[in-house]
């Protein structure tokens, strides 16, 4: 920002400088020409010098060129004014268009905040929160409801539930006991547990993502801008015909050099495409930062190009298609009503704070007696227990009911399943998943309508969740159970395979930030 603020101080000067030229015209011999030639420095000498270099370089004709040749021949003619104006003006909507894309970037950078802040660990029995980067291998450290799990590890106490939607962009939490491997950016939700660490930070999955992040977009090769190639071609022929006017021409016909080589210089300063030079920047300006006022981050004038050529979009499932958010899809009840079903899991989910509970909760919609509930024991990563109005009521998943040698339903992978048993008979169960966005179904369709040929969905979900959204969708491909790597990789694949036209992904996490840097 600081080159930013640098450059607006720049233009004020110039253009106040200008305008003192322009409307005062003193009288003092060359004072007005001198004015113009300090404006005119002020914003051009760093397109001089980049003209220079890329000369040197052997990349001539470009608009950096085509810049410094029509406003020094603008010079030469006694034009300063015109000088100032297409230096002036130019500048500024460059300005417009860094300020647009910084903007946008200082967002997505607000979104890549996941490093965790610091880590407890074990030293002679007591906790300390120590920075991340201190713990070594094999140190225990703890992880208590609601922190980040600050280094990847091996759980060998303590059984809870993780939210991994930061990470892979599963919607459901997933649980966990000793001897599970656990990943930094995850955040436990309502567990205390003691987690061997397996990796320093350094090589944890947390500081790979940031990774994956940085060198894909160092990786990625610069695309020119409209200006670049129109430069390109329009250039070289200016400046020949600006040559041949000033030297053949003079020769052929006879006459005098001079008047020629004004001509020339004339029609160097004519022939510079201002308004296209100075359009061009403030049109993506208008582009990026409309587009950012309705939520969408556009890096850059290049990206904003890419769009027009799209004809693969890649898809994240969390947040993206689906809301993110839990929500009852089914309620399958045996010898009671589906109401007293839901009624019992309402009841017992009363006091816990996990996401499930919460759908449960605000499905059921009606004032819970507290009153009735008693012995409420939640076992994290298992399900709950409690007394409701004198009845003995279990709900959770396979492995608690397999404990309590309940039946149960089979998990078909759609979603969550809730078992529920009252009195230790088997009742019934409960169908949690994340919910399609109602838009989705439309955003697809019209894709197709306006040439996108194929429609790829990548997530964390499992098999049937991510194949039975994809099928509801009509989306052509989706691939499963990814971390943020494997969807790296695979869209890696995709890019490789590709034709002249660009693949665009679509995420909403910071688990897609990678993917999202790598695209097109």
């Amino acid at each position: 920002m600081a080159s930013v603020s640098k450059n607006i101080i720049k233009i004020i000067i110039s253009f106040l400088l200008f305008l003192i030229a322009l409307i005062f015209q003193f009288k003092i011999p060359y004072l007005n020409n001198i004015l113009y030639l300090l404006s005119y420095l002020l914003v051009g000498t760093e397109i001089l010098i980049k003209a220079c270099k890329n000369i040197f370089k052997g990349h001539i004709f470009d608009e950096n060129f085509l810049m410094a040749i029509a406003t020094i021949g603008a010079i030469c003619i006694n034009e300063y004014s015109e000088a100032v104006a297409v230096m002036l003006f130019y500048q500024i909507g460059e300005l417009f268009q860094d300020y647009a894309i910084n903007k946008s970037r200082k967002s997505i950078s607000a979104l890549m905040d996941i490093r965790p802040d610091y880590a407890n660990l074990y030293i002679n029995n007591h906790l300390k929160k120590v920075n991340p980067t201190e713990v070594k291998i094999d140190d225990i450290i703890a992880i208590q409801p609601g922190e980040k799990v600050p280094l990847d590890g091996i759980i060998v106490e303590g059984n809870t539930s993780i939210d991994t939607s930061s990470l892979t962009g599963e919607s459901m939490p997933i649980d966990v006991q000793p001897g599970d491997e656990i990943l930094s950016g995850c955040i436990n939700l309502n567990g205390l547990i003691k987690v061997q660490v397996t990796k320093v930070f350094t090589d944890s999955t947390v500081n790979k993502i940031l990774d994956l992040v940085e060198n894909a977009t160092n990786n990625k090769s610069k695309s020119e801008n409209f200006i670049t190639k129109f430069a390109k071609y329009y250039t070289p022929i200016v400046v020949l015909i600006a040559l041949i006017m000033a030297t053949i021409i003079p020769l052929i016909t006879q006459t005098d050099f001079y008047p020629w080589l004004y001509r020339a210089l004339s029609f160097l300063v004519i022939s510079c495409p201002c308004a296209l030079v100075i359009s061009i920047p403030l049109s993506f300006f208008g582009g990026i930062g409309g587009a950012s006022k309705i939520g969408i981050l556009i890096k850059g004038s290049s990206y904003l190009e890419k769009l027009s050529k799209v004809d693969t979009i890649v898809f994240d499932k969390t947040g993206t298609i689906t809301k993110g958010i839990f929500a009852i899809q089914k309620i399958e009840s045996v010898d009671i009503t589906q109401e007293k079903l839901l009624q019992y899991a309402a009841y017992a989910e009363y006091y816990s704070t996990h996401p499930i509970a919460i759908a449960i909760k605000a499905s059921y919609n009606q004032i819970i007696d507290e009153s009735q509930i008693k012995n409420v024991t939640e076992i994290p990563g298992y399900g709950i227990k409690a007394q409701i109005n004198n009845h003995q009521i279990i709900i959770g998943n396979t492995k608690l009911f397999k404990e309590n040698n309940l039946q149960f339903a089979k998990d078909n992978g759609a979603g969550t399943i809730l078992n529920l048993a009252v009195d230790n008979q088997y009742q019934g169960y409960i169908l949690i998943a994340d919910e399609i966005k109602e838009e989705a179904y439309n955003t697809i369709k019209e894709l197709k309508e306006n040439n996108i040929n194929k429609t790829i969905m990548l997530t964390g979900d499992r098999l049937n969740s991510g194949k039975s959204i994809a099928k509801a969708l009509q989306i052509d491909e989706a691939y499963t159970d990814l971390l943020p790597q494997d969807k790296v990789n695979k869209l890696e694949q995709l890019l490789k395979n590709k034709t002249n036209n660009q693949i665009a992904f679509v995420g909403d996490g910071i688990n897609d930030a990678p993917v999202l840097a790598l695209a097109d």
